[in-house]
């Protein structure tokens, strides 16, 4: 059965192209079971209407997926809303991972240099009773809590031993792929879960 994906990126990336290129390869595939994948991603219409709104809609596309695909450009790792859709599907347990799309040919026919990971600037600490967690993003230098999602930085969370009183940026956990170098198109029902 094919996975719900919901897909973060930055809008530039769409303007560009490379994100369509990712997003609606099952096109050219025979099914969507073929492909592996159901797209769960928004636009961004409701920024229209506020933060509010926004986050309503964000939360309602995240609504019964399993991944959560960072669809990685030059400039994503320092989108906001990119941050609060990781962090939130992090917070609602879906499986994480990367695309670098700049090797994809633009529409002006021209590749780019790979994007900054933008799971390497978000993070997440565990208490030492390993009973609550804390989001964390990176801005400059600095760690920050995260309190953009739901109630605020920290909440309830049970973790293993191995991870309680220690901090983890999530760049550590989970994986990146290259579109072209690892064959996303072939590939890309093999990086789900």
């Amino acid at each position: 059965m094919a996975n719900r994906v919901f897909f973060t990126f930055h809008y530039q990336d769409v303007i560009d192209f490379r994100v369509n290129v990712v997003r609606n390869h099952w096109l050219t595939k025979p099914d969507r079971e073929a492909a592996g994948f159901y797209d769960a991603s928004i636009w961004e219409t409701a920024k229209k209407q506020g933060d509010i709104a926004l986050k309503r809609l964000i939360n309602g596309g995240l609504d019964n997926t399993s991944n959560t695909c960072v669809l990685i450009g030059s400039q994503t790792y320092a989108r906001p809303w990119v941050r609060y859709e990781i962090l939130k599907s992090f917070k609602r347990g879906n499986h994480l991972f990367g695309v670098h799309i700049n090797s994809i040919k633009g529409k002006d026919g021209l590749t780019k240099w790979a994007g900054p990971n933008p799971l390497q600037y978000v993070g997440v600490t565990f208490s030492a009773s390993g009973e609550t967690a804390t989001l964390w993003e990176k801005v400059g230098d600095t760690w920050v809590e995260y309190s953009k999602v739901d109630d605020g930085a920290s909440y309830r969370f049970q973790v293993s031993e191995q991870y309680r009183g220690k901090g983890f940026n999530l760049g550590n956990w989970y994986p990146v792929y290259d579109w072209i170098g690892n064959s996303g198109f072939n590939s890309f029902s093999t990086w789900l879960k």
